[in-house]
């Protein structure tokens, strides 16, 4: 496998564009789209928040009905969530749109909208808008750099990753882009991952794939403790790339999820340390859990806490918070036989042994949390079995920007 330049259109036969409509925001480009010269297998996960918008409900069931899709459209400013009736409407018309445009069938159209909850979409935009972005549709690096950026609310910057993996002597490449900063939390997360690929696979191996994948990846991040009504992740598959189509759990199949998993992992990072007002990325790693299911709730427990975010934020080795963190995360084990490290490009250090702190320099530890990237890793001592959390540290700006974001 091989990290490349790109993102969603770096495998053949994607092309991307992009367009200011005026949705939301002025003077920046708000739309996006992706478009497959041929049509995909299609794969998709979707929030787990009960209060679903109208654009996860149509993409729904383009995955589990359809299970083919050729085109998606992205709106960054307005969520189509909490729109009743005439916000599905508004779904079904831009899909109309680009099945007239593109002649592609309406049911192999995805929709994808972030931003405000609770306002109608202007459809006479979106329609506007995928006028002008369909001529435009180009493949290549520039396109499908612009249409990262184009989908973003309160990012600070595009999130994209491309890799490249040999299958059956075949080079297969896997793309993606996603937006997200701010209503992040485990079971998916306002979060949109939009990932390609040129590989051929069947639709039941790519959906277990995906569905497989995002419990250790999008799952596991966290910025506010908030799960929003958008959050999608698709994963589209052309076949154009020519390998043996992979059909059972073999070999290629195996180096397709490891290709998979440093995508969707990759972005959920990028997400993780762009969370609104953040200055850092957390990770928490837990290691020597009995179970991987008590890895995951303790490391998560960890990157939730308010407290614990502020810490980071503040370079302060205050491990009591992390230890208090995982002492209410439900999951089962002896406070009294913890080690705690704290790691970074600065350095690693262990804080506490067996739940004691140890006699360590607070100005070393302070260097250390002063990164931009920063793990903490606690050794619970049960067993073999690990998992590993991404959040970001509490800043001011974390509330500048949620007090005043419909305004």
């Amino acid at each position: 496998m091989k990290q490349i330049k790109g993102g969603v259109t770096a495998a053949k036969g994607f092309k991307a564009a992009s367009t200011a409509a005026g949705i939301k925001y002025q003077n920046r480009q708000d739309m996006a789209m992706i478009y497959s010269e041929v049509p995909c297998d299609v794969a998709g996960t979707f929030t787990k928040n009960l209060v679903k918008a109208a654009p996860v409900k149509w993409d729904q069931r383009v995955v589990y009905e359809s299970k083919k899709a050729q085109a998606v459209v992205v709106n960054a400013g307005i969520a189509n969530a909490c729109t009743g009736e005439e916000g599905m409407g508004y779904c079904k018309q831009t899909a109309e749109k680009v099945g007239e445009l593109l002649g592609v069938p309406e049911e192999q159209v995805l929709v994808a909208s972030t931003g405000v909850i609770g306002k109608q979409l202007p459809i006479d935009r979106i329609c506007a808008g995928i006028e002008v972005m369909i001529p435009a549709l180009l493949g290549g690096y520039e396109s499908g750099h612009a249409a990262a950026k184009a989908i973003m609310t309160t990012d600070t910057h595009e999130k994209e990753v491309a890799v490249e993996v040999e299958l059956g002597g075949a080079t297969v490449t896997i793309g993606g882009m996603c937006k997200g900063s701010g209503m992040i939390h485990p079971n998916m997360c306002t979060m949109l991952s939009f990932v390609t690929t040129d590989a051929a696979i069947s639709q039941e191996l790519l959906l277990e794939a995906l569905q497989a994948d995002v419990e250790d990846t999008y799952n596991m991040i966290s910025v506010d403790g908030d799960t929003s009504t958008n959050d999608t992740c698709v994963l589209l598959a052309n076949g154009m790339a020519g390998n043996a189509k992979i059909t059972e759990k073999n070999e290629d199949y195996a180096a397709f999820c490891k290709a998979l998993n440093f995508i969707n992992e990759s972005l959920a990072k990028q997400m993780a340390g762009d969370g609104e007002g953040a200055t850092a990325l957390f990770e928490v790693k837990v290691i020597g859990a009995e179970t991987k299911e008590q890895a995951k709730i303790l490391s998560k427990s960890v990157i939730t806490s308010s407290l614990t975010k502020a810490a980071i934020y503040g370079h302060d080795a205050n491990w009591g918070r992390i230890l208090c963190a995982m002492g209410y995360s439900g999951a089962s084990f002896d406070p009294e036989k913890v080690d705690l490290f704290f790691a970074s490009a600065a350095g690693k250090m262990q804080i506490i042994k067996d739940g004691v702190a140890l006699d360590y320099s607070e100005e070393e530890a302070t260097k250390i949390l002063s990164e931009p990237e920063v793990t903490a890793i606690a050794d619970v001592k049960m067993g073999d079995a690990t998992a590993t959390a991404w959040g970001c540290d509490l800043t001011y700006d974390y509330v500048k920007i949620n007090a005043d974001y419909r305004s």
